[in-house]
């Protein structure tokens, strides 16, 4: 089978990106697009790791040597956004990216030539994504960093977004009913966050979905067209359909492991409702047991969120000899800070006493992503000891309990 370039794209978010991803979708070679931003001992590891046969950057194509083979149906090779872990390289083909733009430019009801903005990174599956809905809707997108001037004066038909920047344009009293849709992925989105986008007279659609899928794949818990969902007895979500990527580049082991059968096998928990919507309730290991009861760090970070003096929250847990795991409370405070007492009955009423924290932190603001995820490791960093438990020491007990539900929760690569 004869081998497929892949080029490193070395770019700003801009036409000459645009112009290559347009490229590979028609055929041309395939893309691998890195944070321009990046230190040079990133970008070496990065280089060493998915071998692609030429860069590009600003001044042209520099051969590399060393490339390994590339399946000719795949066009672009994305890494994922490495939350918790090294990144990898899902490889998707044109198809499949294209399946996920009809989709997604179906189920929002858009028109030809209707703009996109495009203020998340390019080199994330979200962003790749904004571009080639808009190859598809015959539009050129607005590019731009993710600014709330930007976010203002926009005068495109949808964007994609991840929660931080929704809470953020929220807080600053931007205008949000200039987009026809507004997609939100990438992390959870409390209920609270989207009640108040939706008071704001924003038109507010969360989506689940990861670099394996192409980006999102279930909105607002619906599976888009072709797009199946199937929940395991240990609650994991599994998906299929025409969006999933084929594979890991040069990592047949892994690949092995997270793509059976047609299905791509997520580290994501989830219920299915009685209306067939899917609920995700957190990566599998944010679940963790606490006093014997299987408790969702997104189910207690969504409920300390909905507290009138939290403005932002995270849950971890640390290991604990009596409890199993104590969980930890890591808030942004509005005006006058939580006491913990607060926060621990807020909580039990509305997630069940399990989930109460019994340690609060209090920040000045959540670490996250170049691209606006939280970033778990920096969190568990911060707190100096507290820890996800490993998807295989999950022994499930009772449900976890939900509360404030976020709803419909993109997983740990998701995205848009």
């Amino acid at each position: 089978m004869p081998s497929r370039p892949l080029h490193a794209l070395v770019l700003p978010p801009g036409p000459q990106l645009l112009e290559a991803v347009a490229a590979a979708i028609d055929g041309g070679p395939a893309v691998l697009p890195l944070d321009p931003a990046a230190s040079p001992a990133v970008r070496t590891r990065q280089l060493d790791q998915f071998r692609p046969h030429a860069l590009v950057d600003g001044d042209g194509v520099h051969p590399l040597a060393g490339a390994a083979d590339l399946d000719p149906d795949v066009a672009v090779v994305i890494g994922t956004s490495g939350s918790t872990g090294t990144p990898k390289g899902a490889q998707l083909s044109a198809a499949a990216l294209l399946h996920s733009a009809d989709a997604t430019l179906a189920r929002l009801d858009a028109t030809p030539m209707q703009r996109w903005l495009c203020c998340l990174p390019t080199h994330n599956i979200a962003g790749i994504q904004v571009l080639v809905r808009s190859l598809v809707a015959g539009s050129t997108p607005e590019i731009a960093p993710f600014t709330l001037a930007a976010l203002g004066a926009s005068s495109a038909d949808f964007v994609s977004v991840v929660p931080t920047m929704l809470y953020r344009a929220l807080e600053a009293g931007v205008d949000l009913t200039r987009f026809q849709t507004i997609l939100v992925g990438g992390d959870a989105m409390p209920l609270s966050l989207h009640k108040r986008a939706t008071v704001a007279g924003a038109r507010v659609v969360t989506t689940y979905g990861m670099s394996e899928t192409g980006g999102g794949a279930v909105y607002d818990g619906v599976p888009l067209d072709g797009v199946r969902v199937a929940v395991d007895p240990d609650e994991r979500i599994r998906l299929a359909g025409p969006v999933l990527a084929s594979g890991y580049r040069l990592d047949p082991g892994l690949t092995a492991t997270a793509f059976v059968d047609g299905w791509h096998v997520t580290q994501d928990a989830g219920q299915l409702g009685h209306d067939g919507r899917l609920h995700v309730l957190g990566r599998l290991d944010d679940i963790v047991i606490s006093g014997g009861v299987n408790v969702s760090m997104v189910v207690v970070a969504a409920a300390l969120t909905a507290h009138p003096s939290v403005a932002q929250a995270a849950a971890y847990a640390r290991p604990d000899a009596e409890w199993g795991h104590r969980i930890v409370a890591v808030v942004v405070p509005r005006r006058e800070p939580p006491t913990l007492d607060v926060l621990r009955s807020f909580v039990s009423a509305a997630a069940g006493a399990a989930a109460a924290p019994r340690e609060l932190v209090l920040v000045e603001e959540l670490p996250t992503l170049p691209g606006g995820k939280l970033d778990r490791n920096a969190i568990g960093r911060l707190l100096g000891g507290a820890t996800n438990t490993p998807p295989d020491s999950r022994r499930p007990t009772s449900p976890p309990p939900r509360g404030d539900s976020p709803g419909p929760r993109p997983g740990s690569t998701s995205d848009s």
